[in-house]
């Protein structure tokens, strides 16, 4: 059986129920008999990398995706790239040759044209100014209709660090009292905050979004990163597949999340599945995930050779029509 979603407001009288997911204030379609317990949502990273020069490719790739019953679209986030004839040795996989397309103007596209859950994967939030941050998410949701997600993280990139302005190495502790300013002017009409690197004087955004707070997510791949996920996130992207690695991972976010007064349940897991030309390997890689627990997956398809939007979207489609929904 397909994964599938239908938009909301909507209601497909041939099988299944209603149910309203805890992560994205949206009513979505769910191909079970129990609404209570909604299965694993999949999604699909834009593969900007090699679709992003392409307008119109990025409109068919949307909406097709839509088609296929896939419920969210992630996209990643990179301002500016280094030029590695100025910065040698660079031995990163992204350069200033690389398409990255600016995901809220690009989500205030895809809000137009189609109903998915979208979701930064991740959003470099401490190079960015928080405050603006807040208005384009903000935005976003209500373009939606409270269907985004706000991953951020970190980053590695100090060319890109050093060029918008940022301390590239304070940036772990500057993001979190930015989360939690995000969250209060998510909230608040009026917003006072005094902190160590962020100031606000009684001010606000208007309008708020749907969602409030949105839901924010976070990436990272070290102890610190997951002790942060445990204390602040709403869910998160680990870096690693399931094993012994995640194991240890998700031990320090658990914690974390106890330390605090927090249930580790609370918190949403999304996965990612990389395409690398082999279905049953990407097939068995989304059910590995939901065997740990993972209240999302996202299928990646950049790098493996394919050429064009119709190629990502044959391999994406022959995902979907292979795939199940969960209990």
């Amino acid at each position: 059986m397909r994964v599938r979603t239908e938009p909301c407001g909507r209601r497909n009288k041939r099988v299944g129920v209603w149910a309203r997911n805890a992560h994205t204030a949206c009513v979505v379609w769910h191909c079970v008999s129990d609404p209570t317990r909604p299965g694993l949502r999949i999604g699909a990273v834009f593969p900007q990398t090699e679709l992003g020069h392409d307008t119109g490719a990025v409109r068919v790739w949307g909406q097709e995706v839509e088609h296929a019953g896939y419920r969210h679209v992630l996209v990643y986030d990179h301002v500016l790239g280094a030029d590695p004839a100025v910065h040698t040795p660079w031995d990163r996989a992204y350069d200033v040759r690389t398409t990255f397309r600016e995901p809220f103007v690009l989500f205030g596209f895809l809000a137009a044209l189609t109903s998915l859950e979208l979701v930064t994967g991740v959003i470099i939030l401490p190079q960015r100014q928080t405050a603006l941050v807040a208005k384009q998410a903000a935005e976003v949701d209500l373009l939606t209709g409270g269907r985004f997600r706000l991953g951020v993280g970190i980053g590695w990139n100090q060319v890109e660090y050093q060029a918008l302005g940022k301390d590239f190495g304070n940036r772990g502790r500057r993001s979190e009292e930015q989360i939690t300013l995000l969250r209060r002017l998510f909230t608040q009409q009026s917003v006072t905050f005094e902190g160590a690197d962020e100031q606000v004087v009684g001010a606000g955004i208007s309008p708020l979004p749907v969602q409030r707070p949105i839901p924010i997510w976070i990436g990272g791949s070290s102890p610190r990163a997951y002790q942060r996920i445990g204390r602040l996130a709403d869910g998160w992207f680990p870096q690693v597949a399931p094993g012994l690695a995640l194991d240890e991972a998700r031990g320090i976010v658990d914690q974390a999340a106890r330390d605090v007064g927090r249930d580790p349940a609370d918190i949403g897991l999304e996965g990612r599945v990389n395409y690398t030309g082999d279905l049953d390997a990407a097939l068995k890689s989304v059910e590995n995930w939901r065997a740990v627990g993972a209240t999302h997956v996202t299928i990646n398809t950049m790098g493996a050779g394919l050429s064009g939007v119709d190629s990502h979207l044959a391999v994406l489609r022959d995902l979907a029509s292979s795939l199940t929904p969960g209990p």
